[in-house]
């Protein structure tokens, strides 16, 4: 079955302080998307998109995409005004709208089962084939490839992850989080209702690693309708955990919790970047990657 890997890389790192989805992390220049497309290759992905800014078309284009070799690589480009001409978009407003208006930006591209990952986060080979088989074996079944909350905190501040409320690996919810240590505590807010509550180093989180059907496309494209259509701020944005979340309330679809092995990695920070450097040194130095990644 031919699957894709679908790359959010449209963000503007605020609180990195840069374009952290082109800033080279591996010892041949390599960037993380890099590893990911690698990591799907091997795992049996035939096609990757990178979702980005236009105006970061030819950069990608000159130093990026035209490295990769044996996977079919094409671009979609998320904007603002990538939306029906009735959407009511406020004429000053500058931030994205969302990691599920990224998706619906590339899903013209979209020609069969998918995986949907962020551009910035070291998800690890295990993660990929995790996906794969499970999209292979499972006709119908969604799934999320998430990580203990332990993993994929950083000690340099707040993050936001999806905290996940499953029953025998069937998710229930996602509930999109701001998350820190607060008094030896830690303590998420949901991002939607305000709420606090307290979770552990051991709650699996989403990290915006999904594995879904062309069909959800469909879900998709009904949900951003409403959302362009009703009460858009300044900042409010259509998240893609939002809508599986809206999903699994209305039955529409199963969502399977599958948690790594893999350690992942992010760059939330701009403090992140050496530890994203060693942990990929040292997996080249453990034989889970060559030195230079794309010859």
């Amino acid at each position: 079955m031919k699957k894709t890997l679908v790359i959010m890389a449209a963000g503007m790192g605020s609180r990195f302080g840069g374009l952290k989805q082109i800033e080279p992390v591996g010892p041949s220049g390599e960037i993380i998307a890099d590893y990911s497309v690698y990591d799907a290759k091997r795992a049996g992905f035939s096609k990757a998109i990178f979702i980005i800014r236009k105006e970061n078309e030819e950069y990608f284009k000159t130093h990026i995409i035209n490295k990769y070799n044996g996977i079919d690589i094409q671009l979609a480009f998320q904007e603002l005004d990538y939306v029906p001409k009735s959407a009511n978009i406020p004429k000053d407003r500058t931030k994205m709208l969302g990691t599920g208006h990224a998706l619906y930006c590339a899903k013209d591209l979209i020609d069969g089962d998918f995986i949907i990952i962020n551009s910035d986060d070291f998800y690890g080979k295990d993660s990929f084939k995790i996906a794969s088989d499970f999209l292979d074996e499972h006709k119908y079944e969604y799934v999320s490839v998430n990580y203990p909350y332990g993993v994929t905190a950083s000690k340099y501040g707040k993050v936001k992850r999806g905290v996940v409320n499953e029953e025998n690996e069937t998710i229930k919810s996602i509930v999109e989080s701001e998350i820190g240590e607060e008094n030896g505590k830690i303590i998420a807010k949901s991002l939607q209702t305000g709420e606090v509550f307290e979770i552990t180093n051991e709650t699996p989180v989403a990290v915006n690693f999904f594995g879904l059907r062309k069909e959800f496309l469909n879900i998709l494209e009904k949900e951003f309708d409403l959302f362009i259509h009703g009460e858009v701020t300044l900042t409010n944005e259509f998240l893609l955990p939002e809508i599986l979340k809206k999903c699994l309330d209305e039955n529409l679809i199963v969502l399977k919790s599958k948690v790594s092995p893999s350690s992942w990695i992010g760059m939330t920070y701009r403090e992140d970047l050496d530890t994203v450097k060693n942990h990929i040194n040292s997996l080249i130095e453990r034989g889970d990657y060559p030195n230079e990644l794309w010859k």
